[in-house]
C-alpha cells in the first residue's frame, strides 16, 4: 500500500499537468460510469491529500475521492495516450496528459464541502500545514496499544505505512511493543517531528530514503531503508527480529531498540 509520501506526491504531480484544464472523464471498466458523466467536461480546479487518501477537486463542486488500498495504481502518459484498458476505474484525461485509476480501494464521487467531514474521520497528517501533532500525541499518550500499532492506525495519526513505522522507531530506538501510555510528551513529539521530515523527504525525492543517504546528482532514486525487511541491523550487526501485528509484519532490532518511555 502507498504511504503518504507517495500520495502527496501524486497529488503534486497530478496537479502540475491537470489543474486548471478542462477534464474528459470517463470509467472504461464501467464501476464509475454514472460518477465520471458527472464530472466530464468540467474543470479540475485543484488536488489534496489526506495521509493515504487523494482528492481531485472540481469545478462543479465534486470531488473524486481515492484510496489506493493493497493493490491500486496510477498510470499518468502524456497525449497521445494508449487507448485504456478495460481495468480502468476511472480515466482523467487533458490537453497534455491523462491519468488512469486502477484498482483503488477506494473510488467516489462526493461534494467537496464533505471532504473536511472526512479529514476529521482520521488522525492528523503528518505533512499537513500548518501541522497538528497534539491531536495524535494526547491520543497515543491515552492509549494502551503498543506503539507500533497506534502508528499504523490512520484514525491515530494519517500517512505511515510498514516501511516508515519500522524505520522511524529504530531511528528512534523505542522498543515497537511499548505501550502508548507509557511514552512521553517529549518522545512522541521527537517521534512526530522526525517522522514528518521524512516524510517531506520522500515527497521531494518521490521515494522512501531513511537511511541519510541521499542520491548524489544523476544517481537512480531508490528506496533507501535501515532494517525493514533487512536480515542485519546497520547499527549492531545483530539479527532483525520478525514478528506479526495487527496482520503486517514488524521489524525491530531487539538490541537497539529498547528505549520504552
Amino acid at each position: 500500500m502507498p504511504e503518504g509520501h507517495t500520495i502527496h506526491r501524486a497529488a503534486r504531480d497530478h496537479a502540475d499537468v491537470l489543474q486548471g484544464k478542462t477534464i474528459a472523464a470517463i470509467s472504461p471498466q464501467g464501476r464509475f460510469a454514472a460518477q465520471a458523466e458527472q464530472i466530464n467536461g468540467t474543470v479540475l480546479t485543484s488536488t489534496g491529500a489526506i495521509g493515504k487518501h487523494l482528492f481531485y477537486h472540481f469545478s462543479n463542486g465534486l470531488t473524486v475521492h481515492i484510496h489506493l488500498g493493497l493493490g491500486g495504481y496510477f498510470v499518468l502518459q502524456t497525449q497521445p495516450a494508449d487507448p485504456p484498458r478495460d481495468v480502468v476505474r476511472l480515466r482523467m484525461e487533458g490537453p497534455t496528459h491523462v491519468l488512469d485509476i486502477i484498482g483503488p480501494n477506494t473510488c467516489e464521487l462526493i461534494p467537496t464541502h464533505d471532504v473536511e467531514t472526512l479529514r476529521l474521520r482520521y488522525g492528523p497528517d503528518l505533512l499537513a500545514d500548518p501541522p497538528d501533532p497534539d491531536r495524535a500525541i494526547a491520543r497515543i499518550r491515552r492509549s494502551r496499544a503498543p506503539i507500533a500499532k497506534l502508528l499504523m492506525d490512520q484514525k491515530v495519526m494519517s500517512g505511515i505505512g510498514n516501511i516508515y513505522r519500522a524505520e522511524i522507531l529504530w531511528l528512534r530506538r523505542i522498543d515497537p511493543m511499548t505501550q502508548g501510555c507509557d511514552l512521553t510528551e517529549a518522545t512522541l513529539r521527537a517521534l512526530w517531528d522526525e517522522m514528518r521530515e521524512l516524510l517531506k523527504l520522500g515527497v521531494e525525492l518521490n521515494a522512501i530514503v531513511t537511511n541519510g543517504e541521499r542520491p548524489k546528482p544523476g544517481e537512480p532514486i531508490t528506496e533507501r531503508t535501515n532494517i525493514f525487511a533487512s536480515d542485519t541491523c546497520p547499527e549492531c550487526a545483530g539479527g532483525i527480529e520478525k514478528s506479526t501485528l495487527a496482520g503486517r509484519t514488524l521489524y525491530h532490532c531487539p538490541v537497539c531498540q529498547t528505549q520504552s518511555t
